[in-house]
């Protein structure tokens, strides 16, 4: 039996890709396995979204690369966006397919293995790589926002919704599974629907299905800030199951470059929603995305962002220096910055988000917060656990908490928070 090895790079959006191209080799075929000198074939399935992923890829690539034993596949969104440089520049791959080809995925792979047993992607076939109490649950393709800084339109092409009744099933399989947490990803959540007659069903009824299957936890990422409806606000005020957590980004706070940017709506309507989500629940934790030192960006701009964050005061914030993309409108548009300004802006940002972060966690001492058991730190002899305060991507921070009896992972506890720190919080079992 053949061995198989797969390495994903980038979202949680391509590591459901990555689950579905490991359903295609069958168990009773292929043998899935983590060791790239013993497999017969590895795939790189990689991202194109900024400068620093693609580094990341190459890096990858030119990696596995060196397994000589294994035929080396690469797909991805870098392979749908530089497919012929990187044909040109990096011999040593085998086999590239581009997102265009997923549909014919399975006979490329049966031509470079010379042999016909591998089944076509299906998005209800999926080798969950998560733990198996989380499953990420992909709803929608593509986006339509065009911002002036992002190539994901170019790459991953228009938004497309995945079909109503098929998502609800997934859905039901993942339930049926023994999945506790499940996290809806999308380019554009709350975009779901806009693309079916008479934008029905849309997120809300979407959300309102699953939320009545009996998930411990609903986590929604990606959501745009001004399809934020009161309606779907009022409804995750009210639902079982629906983290009241938000991660919105906003990429700036400033309406000049918002409109750089191509952004939907202003810095005021920004404010406007996150004060709402406050006064509806005030428990609930903001996430937010920014860019520092986008072309044409003044101080008064990082000022106003500044001051921005300073009064919503996010819970979770990540800060990326602006990555100029070829094909995207901003690449060509004048004043960019140097990246000393950029670095300099994302320091400040990240320095007064430190600030904030810790303000915020404090306020959380003495909560009792329940969640999951996600693992167990042996140097430190600290479980961890995932409450409402932070999703499964690694970028929220950690509960450390500590426990006298033996727990496992995917457990649900209360744990009392007793100490704070920037990014993290610390407490005991309740």
């Amino acid at each position: 039996m053949k061995k198989i090895g797969l390495v994903s790079l980038g979202c949680a959006k391509n590591l459901v890709d990555s689950e579905m191209i490991l359903a295609m080799f069958s168990p009773e075929e292929y043998i899935l396995s983590d060791d790239p000198s013993d497999s017969d074939l590895i795939i790189v399935n990689t991202c194109g979204f900024i400068e620093d992923a693609k580094r990341e890829a190459i890096e990858t690539i030119l990696e596995m690369a060196q397994y000589k034993k294994a035929k080396l596949c690469v797909v991805g969104c870098f392979v749908e966006r530089d497919l012929e440089d990187l044909r040109k520049n990096i011999p040593e791959v085998d086999l590239w397919i581009p997102l265009k080809d997923y549909s014919r995925m399975n006979v490329l792979l049966e031509k470079l293995l010379d042999e016909e047993k591998i089944a076509p992607m299906d998005p209800l076939k999926r080798v969950i790589s998560t733990p198996k109490y989380s499953a990420y649950l992909r709803i929608s393709e593509g986006c339509n926002n065009f911002c002036s800084f992002c190539a994901i339109p170019y790459i991953r092409g228009r938004f497309v919704s995945r079909p109503y009744d098929e998502v609800l099933k997934e859905a039901k399989m993942l339930k049926e599974r023994g999945v506790k947490e499940v996290v809806i990803v999308s380019q554009d959540t709350t975009m779901y629907g806009f693309d079916f007659p008479e934008h029905k069903p849309n997120i809300f009824s979407l959300l309102k299905e699953i939320d009545d299957m009996g998930f411990y936890s609903i986590r929604l990422l990606y959501l745009y800030p001004d399809e934020i409806s009161d309606e779907l606000l009022a409804f995750i005020k009210g639902s079982k199951s629906i983290d009241h957590y938000f991660d919105i980004p906003i990429q700036c706070a400033s309406d000049h470059l918002l409109k750089l940017m191509k952004r939907h709506g202003t810095a005021e309507q920004e404010r406007a929603l996150f004060h709402k989500i406050r006064e509806m629940m005030p428990e609930a934790i903001l996430r937010t995305t920014l860019i520092s030192g986008f072309p044409g960006e003044t101080e008064e701009d990082q000022k106003e962002t500044l001051e921005f964050m300073e009064e919503v005061r996010f819970d979770h914030l990540g800060d990326f220096p602006y990555s100029r993309e070829e094909g995207t409108a901003a690449y060509s548009y004048p004043d960019q910055l140097s990246a000393e300004i950029k670095n300099e802006r994302h320091d400040e940002i990240m320095s007064l988000q430190r600030k904030i972060s810790h303000s915020q966690n404090v306020r959380h001492e003495g909560e009792v917060m329940e969640g999951l058991v996600t693992g167990y730190d042996p140097t430190k002899k600290l479980y961890t656990l995932r409450s409402y305060w932070n999703a499964p991507d690694d970028i929220d921070g950690n509960i450390y908490f500590s426990s006298e009896k033996k727990l496992n992972d995917g457990d649900i506890v209360k744990v009392k928070i007793t100490s704070a720190f920037i990014y993290d919080l610390l407490g005991k079992l309740v």
